[in-house]
């Protein structure tokens, strides 16, 4: 039951984490509608008439609607490990080279199932490279886990889609 928290907890986390302008800062009918105008009320007007109209995505495959994808999508939140306060966890199940935290974040990493068990096991004999410091943060430690991941021939193919 626990397993199936955790990989709820972490999912929805990750629809949550939304980008910072897709397809540009002025993407999407909405965007034009709601233009100049300032807080949630706008923003959550704009987002929903381009979400329910599907213009945005229109937009975006087109590149009408005020859209451009040749720019990189930015995230200006916090990590979805410290949002959902599971970097103690993840490393105590690092540490240990198995848990229910670690296996989400192989999850959550794109990591095959027929892989996980190996980065786990990678994951373990990098833990001090990993968790290189007490005041390691979440950004860090994933930062940490995917200079690992590139370094290792089987994971570096997961490093690169992360």
């Amino acid at each position: 039951m626990k397993r199936i928290l955790l990989g709820t907890l972490f999912t929805v986390a990750s629809f949550n984490a939304m980008a910072q302008a897709p397809g540009g800062p002025n993407c999407g009918w909405g965007n034009l509608l709601f233009e100049g105008q300032r807080g949630t009320p706008a923003h959550f007007l704009a987002s929903t008439t381009n979400g329910t109209s599907g213009n945005a995505t229109f937009g975006m495959t087109s590149g009408t609607n005020g859209c451009d994808t040749s720019g990189a999508l930015t995230y200006g939140g916090k990590s979805w490990i410290a949002m959902n306060g599971m970097i103690d966890e993840l490393s105590e199940d690092m540490a240990k080279g198995q848990g229910e935290a670690l296996t989400t974040y192989a999850v959550v990493l794109g990591v095959k199932p027929e892989d996980r068990a190996y980065f786990e096991t990678v994951a373990h004999q990098h833990f001090t490279q990993i968790f290189n410091r007490p005041d390691v943060t979440a950004e860090d430690v994933h930062n940490n886990t995917l200079g690992v991941m590139k370094n290792d021939a089987r994971l570096a193919k997961y490093s690169e889609q992360a």
